[in-house]
């Protein structure tokens, strides 16, 4: 049986103040190689390997670009011998333009399965399904389940009690979305699940356009050692979408996994997605000793956000000797009283003993900051100031400021949606892509106690306060970070945001000349150009 999995464009926002960049889709490349050891052959339309320099303009939202293939070229690239086709969505932001893919999908082939999965789509089954024609959605986990799934489908749709699929939705006789009677158990022997197939996506493309989640050090592949959390952050969608089991796979796999992509792909920078990495120290420990005593002489970073408990001496010592060097640690607030109202359960003493250990050892460290959370004072962010000034005063890198969007089937989502404060329409979807803006508008502002406005000025009195203290106790850093831009080197996130400003502007500018054309175009009665 043949199936086609897509892995759709995207929406990139040319105001957004991130060093966040579109990556190859690890999830998906999980997904085929299940598949594939199940017996499937399997093919890959991927919208951005295939398309890295086109972008379309959204015609309502100015400020968004669509990059890669079109919804309409993506349906001329499917393969017509397919039996079934998957489609992936991590991003709710992205939904429009993959709803866009499954009603054009469907009315091409009406006839054969669509199956979907992935973040968005375990967040929110119910409205997928019935804004666009999906036959089936896998929630959480996805590798076993899509086997079983796709596994139904040669069998015959028919012929399976799709009521007893764990951790799916489905049409009923009726065509209703309904959902099957039991989750899906989380798969606990993680070291049998098969290595993503990387062989089906243009590694090279990705890292030659710098579409890397993490620092730019060289050919790049993204790669899992754990998964899961076992925290409850209430701002979080890893509850739902992984429940609160947290697996690792021995730290020989995962150096195992490494050393074969340095061999077959000449791959030597990997940035862990892992959403909870350092945990366990005895593991991170085993795992930066197996490195050493292979030499593989590659970089490795956790740019995703990790916990910091266990970061001493010894293990950031570590870090650095086996050439992970970058990490992105989460306390979202300096104030004791929002962590704990998020369920954040971390201690500034923690942090700041991990920082200091970090910076002792030569580490880049970014430390994330949420502001505007429903219950968000002038207070706490004023504590969150004295945070970032302690922090730039200890040496760490970076400080990247974003505000509170809620996502959906998360904790403050759903206590948002009861005092009716959301509506699910395409406007709050789009409101992630907003979370990194200059400014914060009124209409996706959820806290209780600012206005927008001054949630806007407090972002900013957050970045001067660190940086200024950083440039302040560390005067030679302003200059190396000026250089290294300008080479296009990337050592931390404010460099990388900086080559990432003067792309952004290139697409700004290509898509203003490219409506230039078009116009001039028919005003010769030629055909118009397809894409800025």
């Amino acid at each position: 049986m043949k199936v086609q999995l897509i892995h759709p464009p995207l929406y990139l926002n040319v105001h957004a103040m991130t060093a966040l960049r579109p990556s190859l889709p690890l999830g998906l490349a999980y997904v085929a190689a299940a598949l594939r050891k199940a017996g499937f052959e399997v093919s890959v339309v991927d919208a951005v390997g295939e398309a890295p320099d086109q972008v379309t303009q959204n015609q309502e939202k100015k400020s968004l670009y669509a990059l890669g293939l079109t919804a309409d070229e993506i349906v001329e690239r499917l393969d017509p011998e397919a039996d079934a086709f998957g489609l992936t969505n991590m991003w709710t932001f992205s939904w429009p333009i993959v709803r866009e893919i499954c009603i054009k999908l469907k009315e091409r082939y009406p006839d054969k399965p669509l199956v979907c999965g992935g973040e968005h789509f375990s967040g929110l089954p119910k409205l997928s399904m019935e804004q666009a024609p999906i036959d089936y959605i896998v929630r959480g986990e996805g590798e076993e389940a899509a086997v079983e799934v796709f596994s139904g489908i040669r069998l015959g749709a028919d012929k399976v009690d799709w009521s007893l699929v764990q951790g799916i939705w489905y049409r009923d006789a009726d065509g209703r979305p309904t959902e099957s009677k039991e989750s899906r158990a989380r798969k606990k022997d993680v070291d049998n699940i098969a290595w993503p197939s990387w062989d089906l996506f243009d590694i090279d493309t990705y890292t030659e356009h710098g579409f890397i989640n993490g620092l730019d050090q060289g050919k790049t592949l993204p790669i899992l050692a754990t998964r899961g959390c076992p925290y409850q952050c209430t701002y979080c969608a890893s509850p739902n979408m992984w429940t609160t089991r947290w697996y690792a796979r021995t730290p020989t796999d995962v150096v195992d996994e490494m050393q074969f992509y340095k061999e077959h792909y000449g791959t030597t920078n990997f940035p862990f997605q892992d959403l909870t990495a350092i945990l366990k120290r005895d593991w991170i420990i085993d795992f930066c000793n197996e490195l050493k005593a292979r030499e593989l002489n590659v970089t490795w970073q956790f740019p995703s956000g990790t916990r910091c408990e266990v970061i001493d001496d010894e293990v950031a010592r570590l870090l650095h000797e086996t050439g992970g060097n970058s990490l992105a640690l989460a306390p979202e607030s300096g104030s004791e009283r929002t962590r704990k109202l998020i369920q954040k359960r971390m201690k500034t003493e923690s942090l700041m003993n991990a920082v200091k250990a970090s910076v002792r050892n030569k580490l880049n460290v970014t430390c994330f900051i949420v502001i505007a959370f429903p219950h968000d004072t002038a207070e706490d962010l004023a504590e969150t100031a004295k945070m970032a000034r302690q922090l730039g005063r200890l040496g760490i890198d970076d400080i990247a400021v974003g505000f509170f969007f809620p996502i959906p089937n998360t904790q403050l989502y759903n206590e948002l949606m009861a005092k009716g404060k959301l509506t699910l329409e395409d406007r709050f979807l789009l409101t992630p892509i907003y979370a990194n803006e200059e400014k914060l508008l009124p209409e996706n502002n959820y806290c209780e106690h600012l206005t927008a406005g001054q949630l806007t000025r407090w972002k900013y009195r957050l970045l001067l306060n660190f940086y200024l203290s950083s440039f302040l106790f560390h005067p030679t850093k302003p200059f190396r970070i000026l250089w290294n831009a300008l080479r296009g080197k990337e050592t931390r996130k404010l460099e990388t945001y900086l080559v990432d400003l003067r792309k952004k502007l290139g697409v700004a500018i290509r898509s203003k000349l490219g409506r230039k054309k078009k116009g001039a175009a028919r005003g010769n009665g030629t055909q118009p150009a397809k894409a800025a």
